[in-house]
């Protein structure tokens, strides 16, 4: 039993680790990248990833989260995330960094008639522990969209999931924040209204 509770322990630790941290102090970097890496610009997002989008497709303001299906810190972010939806359009990124399942799942989200549903879906059963959708018979052409979000999310160097980017609406400069946040700190650092 011990041994099985220290297996058990281990997994959870290499899934956090692979996640980030969560409610880590996000890292607001202005203007700049990560430390090592392609610099991180919302030209490369755009240019080089592939997400779904969530919100008004008419807002002025757009943020970027990368995401890993098999992420809980990313299952958090994606609820705090709901009530600036009216302010903003998120454009979530799948990545697979911690395993084929977070490719397979990822993949299965953006082939979706209506990846949102999918994902809240998948999210439900991730935060109660059931491991997500079941995502069988991927095309592979969902999976190598996956892949390429991982290696752009890779060469920008950052640290974990889920990360999002965007730009300040008042300053204009670049913001990345890295680890999940509740509602009104994710609102605060994108300078957009919290919810009441």
């Amino acid at each position: 039993m011990k041994r099985r509770e220290l297996a058990v322990a281990l997994a959870a630790t290499a899934l956090l680790a692979a996640c980030g941290k969560e409610n880590s102090a996000p890292s607001g970097s202005t203007g700049g990248s990560p430390a090592a890496g392609t610099p991180v610009s919302i030209e490369a997002i755009e240019g080089g990833a592939k997400g779904f989008n969530v919100g008004s497709a008419m807002a002025a303001r757009v943020v970027y989260v990368f995401f890993d299906a098999q992420c809980p810190h990313c299952a958090a972010l994606w609820e705090a995330a709901k009530p600036l939806k009216g302010q903003a359009r998120f454009v979530w990124i799948p990545v697979g960094l911690i395993g084929e399942k977070s490719v397979s799942q990822g993949g299965a989200i953006l082939a979706a008639s209506d990846p949102s549903a999918t994902m809240d879906q998948h999210e439900a059963s991730l935060r109660a522990q059931q491991g997500g959708i079941a995502a069988m018979n991927v095309p592979d052409a969902q999976k190598d969209v996956v892949k390429k979000n991982t290696e752009l999310f890779t060469k920008f160097g950052f640290g974990g999931v889920p990360t999002v980017v965007a730009k300040h609406p008042q300053s204009g400069e670049l913001v990345t924040l890295e680890g999940s946040m509740p509602t009104a700190m994710l609102a605060q650092k994108l300078g957009l209204s919290a919810p009441s």
